[in-house]
């Protein structure tokens, strides 16, 4: 006699499972979110799907090191805005900095989840200040702790039940152990690229008023980050491999999103269902094949900032559509910084050679 429910159990795969328990600590986070108060609910959606692993043990870590690097990243900027936010030459120079700093030791460093977010907390505090000036930091700084708080334990409840349940029946992968890379050069060059970058975007502000302007920090960070090996002489070919999927990944994404904006806006339950469908979707891209899993992340990027309002009964596209609009305007920034560096290493490269041919020759 056939039995249809243990057929359909034997389509399950451990890759299945991941997807649901994405979604699942997505909608969680949105819920945590909701109910102590956060401002960008957002920001709490994506926290709960990039901290959620197979493994209990390695989703608390990636959450120790979120939030470590997130409470250091707003201390210092708390401390550090009110003497730069007034003088953009002053604020470029410290996201230079900051950026340089934090995108080198995630990296060559073995806490690079930290270290990342120690960036680009610094860089949000610091950029939705000059952006909104009347904003308080303190509780702006409280909130972003908040949404990721929410993210964590979501990821963290939907976590620890999958492992004493279903992963017992489909087993992950635990990721290998990071390494640290120590001292390195073109490591350094390339996060340098960075913050060259970062400090455009404060000048580019400056003189016109960019949307979201954060976003476009997050994204210079977030396609700058590199494994060492990846790296090189010059960042460009790598880099730009990175936007051209960041780009198809959020065009594709919000496409997905705007379609269920306009089948029903005012309706949660439809909105709700369309985001862990997205989130599961945009998951299974991640594992795929791995050469194009950074279109799923940002898949599911754009979906969760236009499908996640802060609201639900007051539900605006403009945010949505600022925050996608930063994320090409970061783009625009970041190529220039990349070209230039891609034409110098080359003309290194030429002095370098020429005479090593001359002498070769001469023999």
């Amino acid at each position: 006699m056939p039995r249809p429910f243990s057929s359909l159990l034997d389509r399950v795969t451990p890759r299945t499972i991941d997807e649901l328990e994405c979604a699942l600590s997505v909608l969680g986070a949105i819920l945590l979110a909701h109910l102590l108060g956060a401002t960008h609910v957002s920001w709490a959606a994506f926290a709960g799907y990039m901290v959620m692993r197979g493994h209990a043990a390695e989703t608390l870590a990636r959450g120790v090191l979120r939030i470590i690097g997130t409470v250091a990243g707003g201390l210092i900027a708390l401390g550090s805005a009110p003497f730069i936010v007034g003088y953009w030459p002053a604020a470029a120079a410290a996201l230079a900095l900051m950026g340089t700093i934090s995108l080198y030791a995630a990296i060559t460093s073995r806490r690079s989840y930290a270290w990342l977010f120690f960036g680009l907390t610094y860089a949000m505090v610091v950029l939705d200040k000059i952006e909104h000036p009347a904003i308080a930091l303190p509780e702006f700084v409280q909130t972003r702790v908040l949404e990721t708080l929410a993210g964590i334990a979501a990821s963290l409840i939907v976590s620890l039940a999958s492992t004493l349940t279903l992963r017992r029946r489909w087993p992950a992968k635990r990721t290998p152990a990071a390494t640290g890379a120590g001292w390195h050069g073109d490591s350094l060059r390339h996060a340098l690229q960075a913050g060259v970058a970062l400090a455009l975007l404060v000048a580019l502000n400056a003189w016109i008023p960019v949307p979201a302007l954060a976003q476009g920090a997050i994204m210079i960070m977030a396609v700058m980050l590199l494994p060492v090996t990846g790296i090189g002489s010059s960042g460009l070919a790598p880099v730009s491999q990175r936007i051209l999927q960041r780009m198809i990944g959020c065009i594709g994404g919000a496409l997905f999103a705007a379609f269920f904006l306009v089948a029903g806006a005012d309706n949660m339950t439809l909105l709700l269902g369309a985001t862990a469908i997205g989130v599961m979707l945009g998951r299974h891209l991640e594992n795929g094949d791995p050469t194009h899993r950074y279109v799923g992340t940002q898949f599911t990027l754009a979906v969760l900032v236009m499908l996640v309002p802060d609201r639900y009964d007051q539900l605006v596209l403009e945010p949505g559509v600022e925050r996608l609009m930063a994320i090409f305007i970061g783009m625009a920034v970041l190529m220039p910084v990349l070209l230039v560096g891609h034409l110098l290493s080359r003309r290194r490269a030429d002095e370098v050679t020429a005479p090593a041919s001359g002498e070769s020759g001469g023999v």
